[in-house]
């Protein structure tokens, strides 16, 4: 481009001084007293003559410096230009390995672009925090799928066992066999509940598929209403629904998650505890709060509550301690909202969890 441009102006200039000038001289000294000009002892040349031969060995010399000039211009340009398009298609040269590695599943390589901020280094620093992103979700779902099959494959080996031990007993009896159906059949009942949560958790990831105007303290009440007896045989007081809000979103997964975190404030609690929900409004959102007594959480431990098949009391299932899955349930329903989760560790024991969801006018 810049040759180009050079060779374009110096063939303007070259005709620009090729006609221009010998016009100029022709009125100057092709007019009268011309016979004046001629130069002592010239015959048969005029001043006029004298001056086109110089105009002309002026031009031929300026168009061989003009050639000479263009090509060194060419040569030097196409140095100039090679460099800089190696400093600027080296950064790009790590990034194309680095997703080539990442293509492989090798996804703690990175970039790691030095230099100035530009464009180059603003795209290479997002590479990377892809590549950051990509592996905690991959190792996020390696943990999902080996918990799952951890807490299938638990029940059903039990429940093989029992059958097996019934059958190698020659001497059972109707109540023995009574009673190893009650077990078994609390045993396919858990399986029931820990696959209605895993299709609980997928039907949130899927997204919110419906936004509407939510009544917040309506559902509230009513997910209260639902674990009243549960709280009451537990031995928990569960308080009545404070405060208003409104809400944009699905309500099918918001009434879920509220009824997870209900669930686990009464399960995760003890004799003579407390659970209360509080509503508000705070800059533009909806905050939903979970309030509970209980045990104390280990604050280091707050990020890990929310994968799945994570309990309070460690990955080990007991009796009430539920299936792990309901704060994830909960996280996934707040990412499908574009909503805020936090939980909170109470320093006398319990969790204190936020829910911030986006705010409906109530005009809407």
């Amino acid at each position: 481009m810049v040759t180009g441009s050079v060779a374009v102006f110096i063939v303007i200039v070259y005709l620009f001084m090729r006609f221009v000038p010998t016009f100029q001289l022709t009125e100057t000294f092709g007019g009268p007293g011309l016979e004046s000009m001629r130069p002592t002892g010239a015959a048969g040349s005029t001043g006029a003559t004298a001056v086109s031969l110089q105009s002309t060995d002026f031009l031929q010399t300026f168009l061989v410096i003009s050639v000479i000039a263009l090509v060194l211009l060419a040569v030097l340009g196409g140095v100039v230009g090679w460099i800089v398009a190696g400093r600027i298609i080296k950064p790009l040269a790590a990034i194309n390995l680095a997703a080539t590695r990442a293509a492989t599943g090798n996804l703690d390589h990175r970039v790691a672009l030095g230099g100035p901020r530009d464009e180059v280094r603003d795209l290479a620093d997002t590479f990377d925090r892809m590549l950051g992103s990509l592996g905690r979700s991959f190792a996020i779902h390696r943990r999902f799928a080996a918990n799952a099959s951890h807490e299938l494959r638990t029940p059903l080996a039990t429940t093989q066992t029992m059958i097996d031990v019934a059958l190698d007993d020659p001497d059972i009896d109707l109540a023995e066999f009574r009673a190893l159906a009650g077990r078994v059949r609390e045993m396919n009942k858990s399986n029931i509940e820990t696959v209605g949560a895993l299709l609980a958790l997928a039907d949130a990831d899927r997204g919110a598929r419906l936004r509407e105007q939510v009544d917040l303290a309506e559902i509230a009440r009513t997910v209260c209403g639902e674990h009243a007896a549960e709280a009451r045989s537990a031995g928990v007081r569960l308080d009545e629904t404070e405060g208003e809000a409104l809400v944009l979103g699905d309500p099918v997964l918001i009434r879920q998650a509220l009824s997870n975190l209900v669930r686990n404030a009464v399960r995760h609690n003890h004799a003579d505890g407390r659970a209360l929900v509080l509503l508000s409004e705070v800059h533009g959102f909806a905050r939903v709060t979970v309030v509970n007594t209980g045990p104390k959480v280990p604050p280091e431990s707050l990020g890990s509550l929310v994968e799945p098949f994570v309990r309070g009391s460690g990955r080990v299932r007991k009796p009430g301690s539920g299936h792990g899955l309901g704060l994830a349930i909960v996280a996934a329903v707040a990412t499908a909202h574009e909503a805020e989760l936090r939980l909170c560790a109470n320093e006398d024991g319990g969790l204190t969890v936020h829910l911030e969801l986006p705010h409906a006018s109530r005009e809407t």
